[in-house]
C-alpha cells in the first residue's frame, strides 16, 4: 500500500540511533556501521564523536553486560570469554569486574539450586552432567565443587 520512503541517515546519526536503544562497545558499533555500508572514514568519525560526548564507554558496556550475564546466571570466565569475544580491551574487563563485585561461589549455588532443584546426582554419569552444565555456565571447577556440595550437604 504505502512504500515508506528511505531515509538515509549519516554514520553519526546512525551510530547515535543505535546506541540510544542499548549499550554497544567500540567494536560491536564499529561493525554494525561498517555492515550497514557506511565507509571506514564516515565510521571512525563517528565513533569519534560518540566517545567524545560520552555516548560510548566500553567499561560501561562492559559494566551492563556483566550485570546481564549475572542475572542470566553465567560465570566469570563465561562473562569474561563474550567480552573478549567482543573486543573489550582486558583492563577495561578487569575494571569493570572490580566496580561489580560478584560471589562467585554462591552464584554457582543458587544456579545449580534452581537446575538440579537440590536434587543429589544419583551417579557418576549424573553428578558428570551436573558438573558440565555448571562448566559451560563459566565457573571454576572450584565455584562447581562448592555449589554441588554445598546443596547437597543441606
Amino acid at each position: 500500500m504505502f512504500k515508506r520512503a528511505l531515509v538515509t541517515l549519516s554514520a553519526k546519526e546512525a551510530s547515535i540511533q543505535l546506541l540510544s536503544r542499548r549499550d554497544h562497545g567500540e567494536y560491536e558499533l564499529y561493525q554494525k556501521l561498517i555492515y550497514k555500508g557506511y565507509d571506514e572514514k564516515a565510521v571512525n568519525d563517528a565513533i569519534n564523536f560518540c566517545l567524545e560526548h560520552h555516548y560510548l564507554d566500553d567499561l560501561r558496556y562492559a559494566k551492563s553486560q556483566i550485570r546481564q550475564h549475572v542475572h542470566k546466571g553465567h560465570g566469570e570466565r563465561r562473562i569474561r570469554q563474550e567480552l573478549q569475544q567482543k573486543r573489550v580491551a582486558d583492563s577495561v574487563v578487569e575494571q569493570a569486574m572490580e566496580e561489580e563485585p560478584q560471589d562467585w561461589f554462591e552464584l554457582a549455588k543458587q544456579v545449580a539450586e534452581k537446575k538440579f532443584k537440590g536434587q543429589k546426582a544419583i551417579d557418576l554419569k549424573e553428578n558428570a552432567k551436573q558438573v558440565r552444565f555448571l562448566q559451560y555456565r563459566g565457573y571454576s571447577f572450584e565455584q562447581i565443587d562448592y555449589a554441588l556440595n554445598a546443596y547437597q550437604d543441606d
